[in-house]
């Protein structure tokens, strides 16, 4: 099922241009368009726009689609434009004219904002459980080198004594304003924004506070413009508090792949996580630790892509937003799995001091020395 048809060649190239990565991406929300079409099923037969015969079949259908996704057997075809139009012709295939039903009092914009709220909801979940494991692995060093001497550099040289447990607890640390910045990106994502319609909302009977209940939403978008605003500005806020926390673990891979090298020693990291050269037998590159960074750089940049994306688009629907998705979605993807790369590496980490026994380090205590003679009494400046 298409908004449009067509079989000449231009139309086929129309239509993929158009189409774009949909299919693809539209896998990830399938299981937040199902549960969309429940909610608001149910509010149609609550409100009398449903028989409940009707309602019966639907949701024993879209029950049925939801098992189909879970098991990895659900797949968006050619011959439809994305996830929505999917379902609607699953539904009418197998229950008949009440699969028509169910658009009733709401848009396919409604749909894919709705399903980008839920989605968002339940990718930062995950993400903000991915940082609370790492935050937990890094105090747990942190702890467990807390007595252990580390240089600390400025400029790039040699400054003062540091510990490993300086090192590990400042990234855990970091991770503490991460997650503050995730957590009102989840905020803004727990708002239901179903029923707003194509942007000015339903001239039928629908019960938006009862969708925002069955869906588990905080509050709902009270205002339809601002509901069909939201789409974009979402995407860029969740974008901007993955941006920050990539900036973090960016920088922390570009520590380890710095300092585990021979010009520091300061780690040794685990077998697994280096590469060896084609021609090189001494070589063992931190290959894992520099792509987490590379990964990371390029999530920081999603919010300048996206801000791009909208800057001066106006007020309603326009298909640019259709984009956002290819923006968004493997920025989500690269950063789950810099995290999860980066917790094994921490996990795996050894702390190495030889540093020590190194003459170049003999100036690290330089401060505490002239510390202690102010100590004694002599003035700061002539110390």
């Amino acid at each position: 099922m298409k908004l449009w048809t067509g079989e000449s060649k231009l139309d086929r190239l129309v239509e993929r241009f158009t189409v774009g990565e949909d299919r693809i991406f539209d896998l990830q929300l399938a299981r937040h368009d199902v549960r969309g079409s429940l909610a608001h099923g149910e509010m149609l037969r609550e409100q009398g726009l449903l028989r409940a015969e009707e309602w019966e079949a639907l949701k024993r259908g879209l029950e049925q689609i939801a098992r189909e996704i879970e098991d990895g057997s659900f797949k968006i075809e050619e011959e439809y434009e994305d996830v929505h139009s999917k379902i609607e012709a699953l539904l009418t295939e197998r229950v008949g004219e009440a699969g028509k039903k169910i658009h009733a009092a709401r848009s396919r914009n409604d749909q894919v904002l709705v399903d980008m709220h839920l989605w968002a909801k339940a990718e930062l979940g995950v993400i903000r459980e991915a940082v609370r494991s790492l935050f937990d692995r890094l105090m747990a060093r942190a702890e467990e080198h807390r007595d252990d001497p580390m240089p600390g550099y400025t400029h790039q040289q040699i400054a003062m004594p540091s510990s490993y447990g300086l090192w590990f607890g400042a990234y855990a640390e970091t991770l503490v304003d991460d997650l503050t910045l995730l957590n009102a990106a989840a905020r803004i994502a727990d708002q239901n924004p179903l029923g707003s319609a194509a942007g000015y909302g339903s001239s039928f009977p629908i019960d938006r506070r009862r969708t925002t209940e069955l869906l588990g939403f905080r509050t709902l978008r009270f205002n339809a413009v601002a509901a069909g605003m939201s789409r974009g500005r979402l995407e860029w806020t969740m974008a901007s508090a993955l941006s920050s926390l990539a900036m973090t673990i960016g920088r922390l891979a570009t520590d380890v792949v710095l300092y585990s090298g021979g010009n520091f020693n300061f780690f040794r990291l685990p077998r697994e996580f280096t590469t060896g050269s084609s021609i090189m037998p001494h070589k063992k590159n931190p290959d894992l630790f520099e792509l987490v960074r590379a990964h990371c750089n390029l999530v920081i940049a999603s919010p300048q892509t996206l801000a791009a994306l909208l800057t001066n688009l106006p007020t309603g629907y326009h298909r640019d937003y259709q984009l956002l998705k290819e923006i968004l979605f493997p920025s989500v993807r690269r950063l789950i799995d810099s995290l999860q790369i980066t917790e094994q590496g921490i996990a795996g980490l050894t702390v190495d001091t030889s540093w020590q026994q190194e003459n170049r380090y003999e100036y690290l205590s330089s401060v505490e020395q002239v510390n202690a003679l102010v100590a004694a009494g002599v003035p700061f400046r002539d110390a």
